[in-house]
């Protein structure tokens, strides 16, 4: 991976304890609008996260490709990410 690992772990960590808390608002019966909130709070911070980590992979891993077959190769597999993403 060639993302900043310091910082892809901090959000990581950051969604992990937001879904801690969103399991313990569950437990509590908390009211639905404060959890849905919540959860959409930490599918943005996912959403950053995989942005930061495909930003680090077409900065390097494409635009390092040795040749021009392993470009196109690595080009194709970011656009089948992008369709993932969008749908």
């Amino acid at each position: 991976m060639k993302a900043n690992e310091k910082k892809i772990l901090k959000l990581l960590k950051t969604a992990r304890g937001q879904i801690e808390g969103i399991i313990k608002m569950v437990e509590d019966d908390r009211y639905c609008i404060d959890i849905s909130q919540q959860l959409m709070a930490t599918a943005a911070l996912l959403n950053t996260t995989n942005r930061e980590v495909l930003s680090a992979h077409l900065k390097s891993c494409v635009n390092n490709a040795e040749t021009p077959q392993e470009r196109e190769e690595k080009i194709d597999e970011l656009i089948g990410m992008l369709g993932k993403i969008m749908k």
